[in-house]
């Protein structure tokens, strides 16, 4: 698919309390139509550590979504069709281990599902693909991530299972107690989707767990409230704004990793049975694709 305009190969995509990211320059605004809706919001494009970079709100400015009514396809499609190679998030979780402290830094590397019926592939409707997911988030990112916190001097804990929970309401103890017992490091209600979309998109993908409470698991914590968490999301903002222009300055030119060719061998649907409608829905995924078998 011909792009009319210079794709930029990094994206941001910011969670609660990161709505902006004020160390962008050259900011411009673009709003991008997809197949499948509309984005959260507009994209931010600009500089930031001497990179062009898209940066979307994920709950929109003002915080308007709940992670239910995110359009995650069209968020990750939009990121796509600007020419996004690599795409690093950032997201309030809580903790579900007493080593990883409220202000905290976690980068996941696995996921266990929990929510309910949201749209997690871009296929179906004529076309089937099973992309390989066991390793859910991209290596090298994760490694840039990791180092740029370590220059920043976050509390940073490399690894570690993330449950996505469906939400808006946070856990029952019942439910955070068995999540504990499952081995699970953090909880939250929004990275899972982002990931298995971007590895169908084949962009590099890695996220900034930033922890704000204990869930309700521990006895001798309050429960989670919005108050607590609201504090500590402004504290945490600072720090995710710093590892990320840490971490983006640092980006190679070339990826090193698997996830640009994540659709090699996933597309089970035989080329000449691929419909056109699915075809043009699919575009700038299926582009390197034959058009026959």
């Amino acid at each position: 698919m011909k792009k009319d305009f210079e794709p930029i190969r990094v994206g941001v995509i910011g969670g609660s309390g990161l709505y902006e990211m004020p160390e962008i320059s050259q900011v411009e605004e673009r709003t991008v139509e997809t197949p499948f809706g509309k984005p959260s919001d507009a994209y931010i494009l600009g500089t930031l550590a001497g990179r062009r970079v898209a940066f979307l709100p994920r709950h929109g400015r003002g915080h308007r979504l709940l992670p239910s009514e995110l359009n995650f396809r069209a968020n990750i499609y939009g990121f796509k069709l600007l020419g996004v190679e690599r795409l690093l998030s950032a997201g309030a979780v809580g903790s579900m281990r007493e080593s990883i402290r409220p202000l905290d830094v976690v980068l996941p590397d696995q996921y266990i599902d929990r929510t309910r019926g949201r749209a997690s592939t871009f296929f179906g409707d004529g076309v089937v693909a099973h992309v390989s997911f066991a390793e859910p988030i991209c290596p090298q990112l994760r490694s840039l991530l990791a180092e740029a916190a370590r220059k920043v001097r976050a509390r940073m804990h490399d690894g570690g299972t993330y449950l996505c929970m469906e939400g808006p309401a946070f856990s029952t103890r019942a439910e955070s107690l068995l999540y504990r017992s499952w081995g699970v490091d953090v909880i939250g209600m929004t990275s899972l989707q982002e990931a298995k979309l971007a590895r169908e998109a084949e962009i590099c993908y890695a996220t900034i767990a930033l922890v704000t409470d204990y869930d309700c698991w521990h006895a001798s914590e309050e429960q989670v409230s919005v108050e607590q968490i609201l504090a500590n999301l402004r504290l945490n903002a600072e720090t995710a704004s710093e590892l990320l222009r840490e971490a983006i300055g640092a980006l190679p030119e070339e990826r090193t990793c698997s996830c640009g060719t994540a659709l090699r061998a996933a597309v089970i649907t035989e080329p000449a049975s691929i419909p056109e409608e699915a075809r043009r829905r699919l575009a700038v995924l299926l582009e390197s694709l034959p058009t026959s078998g």
